[in-house]
């Protein structure tokens, strides 16, 4: 992706960095978009540690899903995973991104599988 789009999004990231971090009681539920996936991660950021991962590309979807569909059941996952790791509250970082969209989707997907942030 060309600079002039990647550098007003890190600036937007920095300042919702600068804002919001993770422990180990209430990680950083971090969302990373691009143009064909999303991925969503538990961050423990006093730790320096990923307590899970999950991408769009480990969901089995159905061929006509929409990408806000798929984020949705990304949220889901990571929700879920999140409750295996006796997990209930996070802190949401969009990095950078218009809390639109896949994003919101992504978020709602989460607050469905039982997540408060």
């Amino acid at each position: 992706m060309a600079y002039y789009k990647v550098q007003p999004r890190s600036r937007r990231h920095r300042r919702v960095r600068a804002r919001v971090a993770g422990t180990p009681e209430r990680p950083r539920l971090a969302v990373f978009r691009s143009l064909k996936h999303i991925r969503a991660q538990l961050i423990d950021d006093v730790a320096q540690k990923t307590l899970a991962a999950v991408t769009d590309t480990v969901i089995v979807v159905k061929a006509k899903t929409t990408p806000c569909e798929t984020a949705h059941a990304v949220g889901k996952l990571v929700a879920e995973r999140a409750r295996a790791l006796g997990l209930t509250r996070v802190v949401f970082d969009r990095g950078g991104y218009a809390y639109h969209g896949r994003v919101q989707a992504l978020a709602d997907g989460a607050r469905e599988g039982g997540l408060e942030f």
